[in-house]
C-alpha cells in the first residue's frame, strides 16, 4: 500500500484537518478508511481502461483515486461545496477524473453521458451511497434507462437486504421487484462500521446489479407494473386483493374485475404480496392494465 492512498486514518484525518472539514450529518457522509475494502469493491465492477465509472458522492476521494486507477474515466457527482477543493487537491494525480458539483437527484444523467461519456461501451456506476437517499439514486439511475453495465454499491445492509430478497421473505417488496426487473442482484460483500469514519449506526453492505439482457418478465407498461407491485404492499399483512381494492383507482367498486384478474393469472386472492414473483406481477399487471391503468 502506498502512502499516496487517500483511505487510511492518517491520511483523512491530515486532509480533514488541513481543510478543517467537518461532518454534515444531513448529507450522510461517512469516509471509508480502509483501502483493501476499496480494492475489493472495485474488483467486483470489472473495469478496465475501456471502462469509465460514475460516482456519487466521492468524498474526500477515497473510493475515486481507486476507480481512477483501474477505469478509463471516472465522473463523479458531489454535492457539498466544502470538498470540490479537497478533490482538487486529493485526485490531482489523476488526470482522468472529472468531478461535477451538484445533486444527481437532480442531475441530467443522460445528457451528462452524451456529453462525457461517449466514447464508453462499458460505464459502471459504482460509489459508497450517502445512506439517507439510498433508494431514491438507485431508482433514478434504473428509471433513466442509463446504458450501463450496471452497479456496485455500498449501502445499508437493511436496504441490501430488501434489494436482493427473494418471494416468501419478510425483507421482499416493491424495491425488490423494481430493482430486479432490471438487474440480477447479489450481495457482494459486508462492511464492518469500524472501517468508516465517522462509524455510522448500521451496518453496511456492498451490492452488486448486473443489467438483465431482458428483463424477466414482458409487460405492456414497466411503470403500471410498479404501480401494481407497489399497491400490493401497501399493508403488507393484508391479503393481496385487499392491498389492490385500496391501492387501485376505484379499486372497491371494481373488486370483481381485480378477482377476475387474479384468477386469471392463477394467483389466490388470499395470498400476500409478499408471496408473488416479479412474473407473477408482471402478468397479473397485464390483466389489470385495459381496466386501470
Amino acid at each position: 500500500m502506498t502512502q499516496k492512498d487517500i483511505a487510511t486514518p492518517v491520511r483523512t484525518q491530515e486532509i480533514l484537518k488541513k481543510y478543517g472539514f467537518s461532518f454534515k450529518k444531513s448529507l450522510g457522509q461517512n469516509f471509508l478508511i480502509d483501502p483493501n475494502i476499496l480494492r475489493n469493491i472495485v474488483s467486483h465492477a470489472n473495469l478496465t481502461k475501456e471502462s469509465a465509472a460514475i460516482e456519487i458522492g466521492p468524498g474526500i476521494g477515497a473510493l475515486t483515486e481507486h476507480l481512477a486507477r483501474e477505469a478509463g474515466k471516472v465522473v463523479a457527482f458531489e454535492i457539498d461545496q466544502r470538498l470540490l477543493p479537497v478533490l482538487d487537491d486529493t485526485l490531482s494525480p489523476y488526470n482522468n477524473v472529472e468531478i461535477i458539483h451538484g445533486d444527481i437527484l437532480e442531475a441530467n444523467v443522460l445528457q451528462m453521458f452524451e456529453e462525457r461519456l461517449s466514447d464508453y461501451k462499458d460505464v459502471m456506476v459504482v460509489a459508497n451511497l450517502p445512506y439517507y437517499v439510498t433508494t431514491p439514486i438507485l431508482l433514478k439511475l434504473l428509471m433513466d434507462r442509463l446504458p450501463i453495465r450496471g452497479m456496485v454499491v455500498m449501502m445499508q445492509k437493511e436496504v441490501a437486504d430488501r434489494i436482493t430478497a427473494s418471494p416468501g421473505t419478510k425483507a421482499y417488496g416493491s424495491l425488490s421487484i423494481a430493482i430486479q426487473y432490471y438487474m440480477k442482484a447479489e450481495v457482494a460483500m459486508t462492511v464492518p462500521k469500524a472501517v468508516f469514519m465517522p462509524q455510522p449506526n448500521v451496518d453496511s453492505a456492498v451490492i452488486k446489479l448486473t443489467r438483465h439482457e431482458t428483463p424477466p418478465v414482458q409487460v405492456i407498461d414497466e411503470d403500471f407494473l410498479f404501480k401494481v407491485s407497489r399497491g400490493s404492499f401497501v399493508q403488507r399483512r393484508k391479503t393481496i386483493i385487499n392491498n389492490l381494492q385500496s391501492s387501485l383507482p376505484n379499486g372497491k367498486e371494481k373488486k370483481e374485475l381485480i378477482v377476475q384478474a387474479l384468477e386469471k393469472v392463477g394467483v389466490n386472492p388470499t395470498r400476500r404480496g409478499e408471496t408473488l414473483s416479479i412474473e407473477e406481477f408482471g402478468r397479473l399487471a397485464d390483466e389489470l392494465y385495459p381496466n386501470f391503468h
